[in-house]
């Protein structure tokens, strides 16, 4: 209880530092404000109903002769679920290759071996810069001219996926280690690992689970993008449902339910995207938070070594409250005042240059 608590408390002092708790009038003035939003919503969607109803040329869009052929079996049979399909194929086999290729070459840019280093860079950069669509492209008209014009325009999906995210997924892991503590680098090497041993070992796989929720949802990407393979004639959910379309003369319809196809999938890997951090911060020192200190409680047993250490210290200068906390501070040992700062903090009081001001309270 008391974490959750902390937790919460925690939560909203991070959430009042981005905006000011607004009074009774900016608490007012923002319903009025989002009542009108509202209202103003509600009178475009209404409008475009109407427009769709009652169009200057054409059909009534909202009629079940349209609607009808887009939603029957038939439809999903012939159309939905085969291209679904299709596009859950390709991004799978795109999500894995993305993820060899990320963690390969974001190991590589790690590496102090510069010839790999610089290799791998300017391979990430590259596939960064380049639109994906233009991947999708060349490597549609290169597979082409290989003799593979079955499975041209599938293979340039996936290659095409892959080359893009992979290079997104590979500066999260080159991240995700930049991100962990010194320490845990410094402890490998003082088991005895070597740098790459070190890298491989402890480094990289805490990065893994650390960036887990930012890779699922650089996945999410993914999906959406099997859908520029329609324009290289690959036959996804787009494709079928514009063959849908074409053939009822129903193309809104058609898009409507491929769009909401989409939007379901996308939204279900978001959530569980939102749902990982809470799991993965408990297996890694990739997300780097400090820990919850449980009050000292009289009546709390949970707390009683607290208690006992709290009165049993050993206090320097007649048993007065050092002017620094205690604290870890193993980051001052790589720097060149690491003697003059664990004087400061109170850890050595027998030294000769310690100045009893150093523990007093300032006024």
């Amino acid at each position: 209880m008391a974490n959750k608590a902390t937790s919460a408390k925690g939560a909203s002092t991070s959430a009042s530092v981005l905006f000011d708790e607004p009074g009774p009038k900016g608490r007012r003035k923002i319903f009025i404000a989002n009542i009108i939003a509202g209202l103003l919503l509600i009178g475009l969607l209404v409008a475009v109903l109407h427009r769709l109803a009652n169009p200057p040329q054409g059909q009534n869009q909202l009629s079940w002769e349209l609607w009808g052929p887009a939603l029957d079996g038939e439809a999903w049979i012939d159309f939905y679920l085969p291209g679904l399909a299709k596009t859950l194929e390709a991004s799978v086999i795109a999500i894995i290759g993305a993820v060899v290729f990320g963690v390969v070459f974001g190991i590589g840019r790690l590496l102090e071996f510069w010839p790999v280093k610089y290799v791998a860079a300017v391979v990430v950069e590259f596939c960064r810069a380049v639109p994906v669509l233009l991947f999708m492209i060349f490597l549609w008209r290169g597979f082409s001219f290989m003799g593979m014009s079955d499975d041209a325009s599938f293979w340039a999906v996936v290659w095409g996926l892959i080359l893009y995210n992979g290079s997104v997924v590979a500066e999260l892991v080159r991240s995700g280690v930049g991100n962990l503590p010194k320490g845990q680098h410094e402890a490998a090497v003082a088991l005895g690992m070597g740098p790459v041993r070190a890298l491989m070992s402890v480094e990289v796989p805490q990065a893994l689970i650390a960036m887990l929720p930012a890779m699922i949802t650089q996945l999410v990407v993914v999906l959406k993008d099997t859908a520029l393979g329609s324009i290289i004639m690959y036959t996804d959910l787009l494709q079928e449902s514009r063959r849908l379309g074409s053939m009822y003369f129903n193309m809104l319809q058609a898009l409507v339910v491929a769009a909401v196809i989409y939007f379901i999938f996308s939204y279900l890997l978001s959530k569980l995207s939102e749902s990982l951090p809470a799991r993965m911060q408990r297996r890694t020192m990739g997300i780097a938070k400090p820990p919850v200190q449980a009050p000292i409680a009289i009546m709390d047993p949970s707390n009683v070594p607290l208690q006992e250490r709290a009165q049993e210290r050993e206090r320097p200068q007649g048993g007065t409250e050092p002017l620094y906390p205690d604290h870890y501070h193993g980051s001052n040992a790589v720097t060149e005042d690491w003697r003059t700062s664990h004087l400061e903090h109170g850890h050595d009081p027998k030294h000769p240059d310690m100045k009893p001001k150093l523990f007093q309270r300032p006024e």
